[in-house]
């Protein structure tokens, strides 16, 4: 079996958000599970909004190159704001483009998280992401789930989280994104 590849995305378009800075921690962990990451940012791609009449003249330059570097890996890492009890228009958007054509995201498997100040945490975008992935035959670790709360005090001035059991919940989320993949791959 051959090295994992694993790609990242946030959901989030800000740079300064929570959830970029979550999703940079968990490369950071990836990577000494010995799995180098690769992240796509849905920002410095400008993607259109999904139009089937932009579809039919050809998928665009942005697109094929989202669907390229998701297609070659085993993982995905998503980190999902909560906008409005759901995912982000920008994640909607991406997984939309990927699902056109060639499902890019059949068979992948998907480790998700998330912030925000809310005291709930991403509960309700990581429910509807992982619906909407499911839908796609994405196959969404169950456990541990991570739902990093009241972002705003989450993160210590050095950008990791100061919470260690957080820090170890997604560490083993990743370790069994890579787990199962690997065995997948066999």
């Amino acid at each position: 079996m051959g090295q994992l590849k694993v790609v990242a995305i946030a959901g989030s378009l800000r740079r300064e958000s929570y959830n970029r800075e979550l999703l940079q921690i968990a490369k950071k962990l990836a990577s000494e599970q010995g799995a180098p990451v690769e992240e796509v940012d849905l920002k410095q791609l400008a993607l259109p909004i999904y139009d089937g009449d932009i579809e039919a003249q050809g998928l665009p330059a942005p697109v094929r190159q989202l669907k390229a570097t998701v297609e070659k890996a085993d993982v995905l890492l998503i980190a999902t704001p909560e906008y409005n009890y759901s995912v982000s228009g920008a994640l909607k958007n991406a997984i939309d483009w990927l699902s056109r054509g060639e499902n890019s995201l059949d068979g992948k498997v998907a480790a998700i998280f998330g912030a925000s100040t809310s005291i709930l945490g991403t509960v309700r975008s990581q429910t509807h992401l992982r619906v909407i992935l499911e839908r796609l035959n994405v196959i969404v670790v169950p456990q541990p789930q991570v739902f990093v709360r009241s972002a705003d005090q989450a993160f210590a001035p050095d950008r990791s989280l100061r919470d260690d059991m957080t820090t170890q919940l997604l560490r083993d989320l990743i370790r069994n994104a890579l787990k199962l993949a690997g065995k997948l791959k066999e």
